[in-house]
């Protein structure tokens, strides 16, 4: 991005505006979907400030609750862990589009942070970038239903910007923000651990448990048990943005494929673990494919995976894939059946990243060692810029 030519950033965020436009224009279609899952979130909120929380999962209190929120909007199941519920509830005070409103600014507010703060480009490369970032159709689509998977995004790469730094407990902190949505991104901790990361993986498991207790607490096991028993029942549409539901896998084939992706990614993560943006990468995109449900917000943490792999692996093959991923992202939208084919897009990302780790093709990679030497790893010196031999 800081090779762009000066007459070509303007053109860039003339092509940027009128994408944010012209999906603007699409989601309004739909105007019933307007903060459709925050909806959720501040219904189960308000029965757990008046009901108590352990009736947060109870979906005819949920559903009661939602309909005295926004009368004319129709309803759903909360089926997000209990944190989610306590941070829509601080904003329950708030006329319910007041607060739908605040709750999508805190959101985009630190996805941009996180995706300013964790680049290395400064002045305007850097809020062009940051805008062509927010550009693809999901984070738009995030933030017309008030998703709460840009706050988990923004989390990841504010995690990766303090590895970098070897800030490493704060890093595990940082990241313990998966529990709002442990799907999305459950496999990026473990790729942390088989990196070598320890303190990073202590300090998660700290923070995560430390959430998990107190929702155990505040929830209890009657709780717990409607809440087994909503992911049991979950809509067909759960499976729209999966791998099992792109290429038709179910059953013992999905559990498998899921098992030798997150086994693939740790293996990976190994091999490079003196790359920790890498090693987040892959966790990231693993994590994706081997869930056994997602939805289309979930993409922001493609998009999070992309912005790593770009300031990371800064190479004619990886630049390329990934400007050819962006272009698809702005231009596709909601249609069905290109929805469900997005994850062969993260299939294709996930191959060649485990490409480049093992076999050096579009990154030039020979191994861990290589990994510091030819990447770049801002604002942490690597070995190479130090004068000194890259560790193994």
């Amino acid at each position: 991005m800081h090779q762009v030519r000066r007459w070509g950033l303007p053109l860039l965020v003339g092509l940027v505006v009128v994408a944010l436009a012209l999906e603007v224009w699409r989601l309004l279609q739909t105007p019933d979907y307007v903060g459709f899952d925050f909806h959720a979130y501040a219904g189960a909120a308000r029965v757990g400030l008046q009901s108590g929380w352990s009736n947060i999962y109870d979906e005819g209190l949920v559903r009661a609750a939602e309909r005295q929120l926004v009368p004319s909007q129709p309803t759903e199941r909360f089926i997000s862990p209990p944190p989610v519920a306590w941070l829509a509830g601080v904003l329950t005070p708030l006329p319910f589009g007041v607060a739908y409103a605040v709750w999508d600014l805190l959101m985009l507010s630190a996805l941009a942070f996180g995706l300013a703060w964790s680049t290395s480009l400064r002045g305007p490369p850097r809020l062009v970038a940051v805008l062509v970032a927010l550009a693809p159709w999901w984070v738009l689509h995030a933030l017309y239903v008030g998703q709460v998977a840009p706050l988990i995004a923004a989390g990841v790469l504010i995690a990766w910007r303090l590895v970098r730094a070897n800030r490493d407990v704060a890093a595990g902190i940082v990241l313990s923000v998966v529990v709002l949505k442990p799907q999305a991104a459950a496999v990026v901790p473990l790729a942390l651990l088989a990196a070598g990361r320890f303190r990073a993986f202590a300090a998660w498991v700290a923070a995560a448990a430390t959430v998990v207790g107190a929702s155990l607490l505040t929830v209890g096991p009657h709780g717990w048990a409607e809440y087994a028993s909503d992911l049991n029942g979950l809509p067909r549409s759960s499976v729209d943005v999966t791998l099992g539901g792109a290429v038709g896998l179910t059953g013992p084939a999905l559990g498998l494929a899921g098992v030798l992706i997150i086994m693939a990614s740790l293996v990976t993560a190994y091999r490079l673990r003196s790359a920790p943006g890498l090693v987040i990468a892959a966790g990231l995109l693993a994590s994706l494919l081997a869930t056994p449900y997602l939805y289309e917000n979930d993409l922001c943490l493609l998009g999070a995976a992309g912005w790593i792999l770009w300031e990371e692996l800064p190479t004619r093959f990886w630049r390329a894939l990934l400007v050819t991923i962006w272009i698809l992202a702005v231009g596709t939208g909601l249609g069905a059946p290109i929805l469900r084919r997005w994850p062969l897009v993260e299939l294709a990302v996930f191959l060649a990243l485990l490409t480049t780790a093992w076999f050096g093709f579009g990154g030039r990679l020979a191994g861990p060692k290589a990994a510091v030497s030819r990447v770049r790893i801002w604002p942490v010196q690597t070995a190479r810029t130090k004068g000194l031999k890259p560790q193994g």
